[in-house]
């Protein structure tokens, strides 16, 4: 009896509140009225862009699924003092969005190896394989020869453009890996991580590919200790041994890097301030390696060693652009903890989204508005979960509550969404294949195998404000000036 009087009173307290945090317009009918034949009229009035794209800017939320989208737009406006729920991103205004179905050739859930292979080199995979095809298998060198497949980013360059990488990740890792290397296995980021069968066999790491398959503008991100020789002390941290290099064919590919770029405006950089001093209009390469593996998340970065995503976008965007054939950029924004998030619970109008429902599960315990479907975050206490009603959740090291225990969240396989502003940017619609990104792109900038687009058409230089982007990535604004004409896309989810 006790347990329905509890409901009862939750349910209560529910309309009471959620109606007490509503905006007074909201109340009126005519506000959504209103809104809405704004809305409409300005999908009426959208012109088709067909021009021929110049630049190509693919921004890549690794993580970051519907979920985490929409708490990201509650937690912006939240952080502005609103309610959040009524915020708008700046991917909100892309004009374009479609779904695309992640599954690998082998796999019903992907990992980033074979969705990074799909969008970027049009052509879907295996798991845990890098830009090759499905004939190649996991781990097997021997199956990869004359299985490789090319991805935008050397179709660009074959076109004349200028490419560029920037991710948060170790420039080995998947996604940017799936731009320039060929590998039965996403794990072989040095000679070290191979076994000796793969390198008698006479593949390669991906580091050496890095520097050998395509010749790549700018390169910007983590994972110096897999181009240094094993012992070799790192910069930023000398004492430490899991930070040291790790190559055992004593290569310094960073040296051989700067040679390979004599006679050219090459810089070197690991910290923020060298970073800062590198002048993008005089640059003509630039290879930037702010940690010996991934980078920090942002929430612990230290701003005085290591530049933001928004500050490196920039400065890679003003070095490429100097490029008269426009260029290539893949962004990367890499966060491992949400891959199956989900929200829940009934939580009241400007709640936050960090924080607990105000409904209660049947074990009387409180359960967070955000949640996963596995992850470390599933915890029992004496065959309960824990009580968390004198908890903080709102702090960067709170663990959010998993369904099932494991090590760390894997991937969801549910469709994600392409958002899309620019040239050609209405070919991205409706429901496709992943690998189907990859073609779009190169369509509408007239790159790779399909030059129809070209074919009477000029590449013309922007002359209205929507061709200059303003690129919301993770929850930080990219001011994105001067960029001609540009097709945006962002996945939001691999």
């Amino acid at each position: 009896m006790e347990s329905t009087r509890g409901a009862i009173l939750v349910v209560f307290l529910l309309v009471a509140c959620s109606s007490s945090n509503a905006k007074v317009e909201e109340e009126n009918p005519e506000f959504w009225r209103t809104q809405a034949r704004k809305t409409l009229q300005e999908a009426l009035d959208r012109k088709l862009n067909t021009n021929v794209a110049k630049n190509i800017l693919f921004f890549l939320g690794d993580g970051m699924g519907i979920t985490t989208f929409t708490a990201a737009r509650i937690l912006k406006g939240q952080l502005q003092n609103q309610t959040g729920e009524e915020t708008v991103m700046t991917m909100d205004t892309f004009p374009n969005v479609g779904l695309v179905k992640t599954y690998s050739v082998d796999f019903q859930i992907p990992d980033s190896a074979a969705t990074g292979t799909a969008y970027l080199c049009g052509v879907k995979t295996n798991l845990n394989t890098i830009g090759v095809s499905a004939a190649a298998r996991n781990g097997a060198c021997k199956t990869q020869k004359g299985r490789e497949v090319t991805s935008i980013l050397k179709w660009a360059k074959d076109a004349g453009k200028s490419v560029g990488i920037v991710t948060t990740t170790r420039v080995q890792h998947a996604t940017p890996a799936a731009s320039y290397a060929h590998s039965a296995s996403r794990k072989w980021y040095s000679d070290a991580d191979m076994p000796d069968a793969a390198k008698r066999d006479g593949c390669t790491d991906i580091s050496s590919q890095l520097l050998k398959n395509t010749d790549i503008d700018v390169i910007i991100g983590g994972g110096r200790k897999y181009m240094t020789p094993r012992g070799t002390k790192d910069p930023e941290y000398p004492r430490d041994f899991s930070s040291r290099g790790k190559r055992k064919d004593g290569h310094n590919l960073i040296n051989e890097w700067k040679k390979m770029k004599m006679g050219k405006v090459a810089h070197y950089v690991w910290n923020k301030t060298d970073f800062d001093a590198v002048d993008p209009e005089k640059t003509d390469y630039l290879m930037a390696l702010f940690e010996p593996g991934d980078l920090r998340f942002e929430v612990e970065r230290d701003p005085s060693m290591d530049p933001s995503i928004v500050e490196t976008t920039e400065k890679a965007i003003r070095i490429l652009q100097k490029n008269p054939n426009g260029f290539f950029l893949l962004v990367e924004g890499e966060d491992k903890t949400t891959h199956n998030q989900f929200s829940n619970g009934f939580p009241f109008r400007g709640q936050s989204i960090l924080g607990k429902s105000p409904l209660w599960a049947t074990d009387i315990q409180p359960y967070t508005i955000l949640m996963y479907g596995n992850g470390p975050g599933h915890k029992l206490i004496n065959g309960s979960r824990p009580d968390i009603r004198n908890v903080n959740t709102k702090t960067k090291d709170y663990v959010q509550l998993a369904a099932v225990p494991t090590e760390s969240a894997t991937h969801s396989g549910e469709d994600v969404a392409v958002l899309a502003r620019g040239p050609m940017a209405h070919i991205f619609q409706g429901v496709n294949e992943q690998n189907y990104v990859a073609h779009a792109m190169a369509y509408a900038a007239c790159v790779g195998t399909d030059q129809r687009h070209c074919q009477g058409l000029n590449v013309v230089e922007a002359t209205t404000p929507g061709e200059n982007m303003a690129v919301q990535v993770h929850s930080s604004v990219v001011l994105v000036t001067s960029l001609l004409t540009c097709l945006v896309v962002q996945v939001v989810l691999m």
